[in-house]
């Protein structure tokens, strides 16, 4: 059954600045709907590639969503040939879907953007990064769950982090309506600010 939820304005400059809201809210906000997103790129077979990613910082200035993630892994690797890419996300509650294209920067280990991401995360994150490659085999029936873990050297990890700038060049903005559902158009500049914005059919 559907619920009631606070209407969106009508005004497409309004509807954009709350889109961007949004998602500077999710990137501190655990609970929002929009701290994770979906990442979409192409393989070398050009095959679409959709994964899971946590939104780490996003700036409705200069439309940028930032990521991290693993250089060993194939998401690194499509990137690096084609920075192309699609984000995007859904709430259930207020049933609105922000698709986002444009293109995302790489920033390896010992880049100064890198390393200031690196030196902001837990020391629990920045773990996860001194295990294997992703996607690599990994005997699960041999772990003794009852033994105790052993410590991990947090450094290990650093080499493997990498940074994802994604600058927003379009949104496709959706809202699942009861009746009449509404979607519009926006497109930003090299800048970043909002070149153009239309209604379209959805």
């Amino acid at each position: 059954m559907e619920t009631d939820h606070e209407a969106v304005p009508l005004n497409l400059a309004d509807i954009d600045a709350s889109t961007w809201r949004e998602l500077e809210t999710a990137a501190s906000s655990p609970q929002s709907a929009f701290r994770f997103l979906n990442l979409c790129s192409v393989d070398a077979e050009q095959r679409p590639q959709a994964r899971m990613v946590v939104l780490r910082r996003a700036d409705g200035s200069s439309r940028v969503l930032e990521f991290h993630t693993d250089t060993r892994s194939p998401k690194w690797r499509e990137l690096s040939a084609n920075p192309r890419v699609t984000v995007l996300g859904f709430c259930a509650q207020t049933r609105l879907q922000f698709r986002l294209r444009g293109t995302v920067e790489l920033h390896a280990s010992g880049s100064d953007q890198a390393n200031a991401a690196w030196d902001k995360l837990s020391t629990w994150t920045r773990t996860t990064y001194a295990g294997g490659p992703p996607g690599d085999d990994r005997a699960f029936d041999a772990i003794d769950e009852a033994a105790p873990s052993k410590a991990v050297d947090e450094a290990k990890g650093k080499p493997h982090f990498g940074l994802l700038i994604f600058r927003a060049r379009t949104l496709d903005w959706f809202e699942l309506c009861r009746q009449d559902n509404r979607r519009a158009l926006f497109t930003y500049d090299a800048t970043g600010a909002l070149a153009a914005c239309r209604w379209v059919n959805p």
